[in-house]
């Protein structure tokens, strides 16, 4: 136990990151290997944070069809007719499995607004700009406001946005657990170098459990 970096179950959010249909799907214009194969854990996890009343925060990706938004890596073939997340289309979408309902669907205009779009009683929706959660984002405030202080990070792809969110919580001073299982993209040597960063590495399961023992 280490009374700096131990997570706290009792003031705990889940991020889930850029697990939307584009990113997701198999066949997908985008599609991350491995990312499909991590919902079902994806899906483990947030439903246990909703039984458990726990903040769930979705955080995903939206690129105007001109570019004018996206990453500087990207941005070329977005300008060239690449359509990627792109506001109001099927493939921005949040994968079904982990919605709220059927019918949960992005308010792109809000979230593009920077304001955090509300899917549940405890669940809501956050646009980042660039690779990280918290770069440009509400999120931090958000967190801290809820009374947050843990933050469990899974999704999609791990070498790039999670493994982004995990330097910039950790930058914030955010208790931080690293999903193995539910992100996709993970390896042997990033999870031993988040570890040494103080990074708690559980599997889906092992964090349900965690959950449970503290309700």
């Amino acid at each position: 136990m280490d009374d700096y970096i131990t997570p706290h179950a009792r003031s705990v959010a889940l991020l889930t990151i850029d697990l939307q249909r584009d990113f997701s799907l198999a066949g997908a214009v985008a599609e991350i290997t491995g990312t499909s194969a991590v919902v079902p854990q994806v899906r483990l996890l947030v439903e246990a944070f909703r039984r458990s009343q726990r903040p769930v925060i979705h955080v995903v990706r939206l690129y105007c069809a001109d570019g004018s938004n996206a990453d500087a890596c990207r941005r070329q073939a977005i300008e060239r007719g690449l359509h990627l997340v792109v506001p109001g289309s099927e493939g921005a979408e949040l994968v079904d499995e982990i919605k709220p309902s059927s019918t949960t669907r992005l308010d792109s205009a809000q979230l593009l607004a920077a304001k955090l779009q509300k899917i549940g009683p405890i669940e809501w929706i956050v646009y980042k700009p660039r690779w990280g959660a918290f770069y440009q984002t509400a999120l931090e405030d958000h967190l801290r406001h809820l009374g947050v202080n843990t933050v469990a990070i899974c999704g999609c792809n791990f070498p790039n946005c999670p493994r982004a969110t995990v330097i910039e919580a950790s930058e914030r001073d955010f208790r931080i657990i690293l999903a193995s299982d539910a992100t996709s993209g993970i390896s042997e040597l990033g999870v031993a170098e988040v570890a040494k960063m103080g990074i708690k590495v559980m599997t889906a399961v092992q964090i349900v459990s965690w959950l449970e023992k503290a309700d």
